[in-house]
């Protein structure tokens, strides 16, 4: 039975990327100070991960492979624990990416990570800014999108996009220049993100409040 006055552990994986000390602001928003840590160990403990990230899906893999990482996060999904990842650390949840050539992800999700395509004239890369996430198949109800509302705006830094082998694990879209794309997953105990909660305002405070809930109802 789990200890509901328990405080979460929540762990921050840093391989390296920036950004991070944005998350910890956040969820100290709501009395947890979640640990920054590179210790594969230390990963595997924690109640729920945070996979950050902003940079290329190769940089990516590789400092968590100099820092023993790849495992440990993979080892976390199995045990059933939540997993968030953002942005690049959403992409790096997949099988392959490819951005300057192709490169083995992390292979948690069945799927890729591919440029966005330009179908419209003077659609600029890469997709900077606010833009909405819509529902899709899957319901919002006791995800990290819970009782967010229609169409809420999340701010997006990114080239390239989500795309899931398995069109279910899809948990919200968004369009830009034309071009639908999955901006949000989930399969099981694992979430991603392609935008920044962290950067998103009130919306994006909700989505780590939600987060950690979820993370406080598995222990």
């Amino acid at each position: 039975m789990s200890d509901s006055n328990k405080i979460p552990s929540i762990v921050i994986v840093d391989y390296g990327v920036g950004n991070l000390h944005s998350l910890v602001k956040a969820f100290r928003q709501f009395g947890i100070t979640p640990i920054i840590s590179e210790d594969p160990t230390e990963t595997e403990n924690a109640d729920g991960i945070v996979l950050p990230g902003v940079g290329s899906f190769e940089g990516g893999m590789q400092g968590l492979a100099m820092r023993n990482l790849g495992d440990a996060v993979k080892n976390f999904a199995v045990s059933g624990k939540p997993i968030i990842g953002i942005c690049l650390g959403a992409q790096l949840l997949f099988e392959k990416g490819y951005e300057f050539g192709e490169h083995d992800g992390l292979g948690i999700i069945a799927g890729r990570v591919v440029e966005m395509p330009r179908q419209m004239p003077n659609v600029k890369l890469p997709h900077i800014g606010w833009n909405t996430i819509q529902q899709k198949e899957q319901s919002w109800n006791n995800t990290i999108f819970h009782d967010l509302g229609e169409k809420p705006h999340v701010y997006f830094v990114h080239s390239f996009i989500l795309e899931p082998t398995d069109q279910q694990v899809t948990l919200a879209t968004t369009t830009y220049g034309g071009h639908e794309f999955v901006s949000a997953v989930q399969q099981n105990n694992i979430f991603g993100c392609q935008f920044h909660p962290e950067k998103s305002g009130e919306i994006g405070l909700s989505i780590i409040k939600n987060f950690i809930q979820i993370v406080s109802s598995e222990q």
